[in-house]
């Protein structure tokens, strides 16, 4: 059996417009072929697009950021590399004649294709301790946090008033 860990994201270069049905015809032949060990994920990279007409009307669409191209989250073997490759559609894997080449890791972040889950022991009204950067060994109370933008804003009382700062989640700690 495959190992999750083992999967790496490859790019699937597809006829212009065919990203979708591409997309669907895969995920149902990982399906049929029971190939989810080897076939994770297919994903095809968007972005919601706000239009603001002349006459005032806002109009939201999804758009493709890279047209022609799907991603797929898979262990390369002759079996996965064939179904893939053999899908009506697919021109081919990109890479150098047609030999499968992973994302790095910067790359799968870069474009947003897996979503890292942040938790953070805090919450607004809590004290905590700033473990680094230069206000270290300073206490404060958490104002607000924002874990999509990776930062958390903390009021800390220095001379005497209240001052606010803003910091990385990972440089406050909850105060024991």
């Amino acid at each position: 059996m495959a190992d999750y860990n083992d999967a790496r994201w490859y790019v699937i270069h597809t006829y212009s417009g065919y990203e979708n049905k591409v997309a669907k015809d895969l995920e149902t032949i990982v399906e049929n072929r029971k190939l989810q060990d080897y076939i994770m994920d297919i994903k095809i990279p968007t972005e919601t697009v706000t239009e603001v007409k002349d006459d005032g009307t806002v109009k939201e669409y999804e758009r493709k950021i890279f047209p022609g191209y799907v991603l797929i989250k898979m262990i390369v073997t002759d079996d996965s590399w064939f179904v893939v490759r053999n899908t009506r559609g697919v021109t081919g894997f990109v890479g150098p004649a047609s030999k499968p080449v992973p994302l790095t890791d910067a790359e799968v972040e870069s474009l947003g294709v897996e979503k890292h889950s942040v938790e953070v022991p805090y919450k607004p009204g809590d004290n905590v301790k700033i473990i680094s950067g230069p206000l270290e060994g300073f206490t404060g109370v958490v104002e607000d946090v924002d874990v999509p933008a990776n930062d958390v804003r903390v009021l800390i009382s220095m001379f005497g008033r209240e001052t606010p700062a803003q910091f990385e989640l990972d440089q406050v700690a909850l105060d024991k």
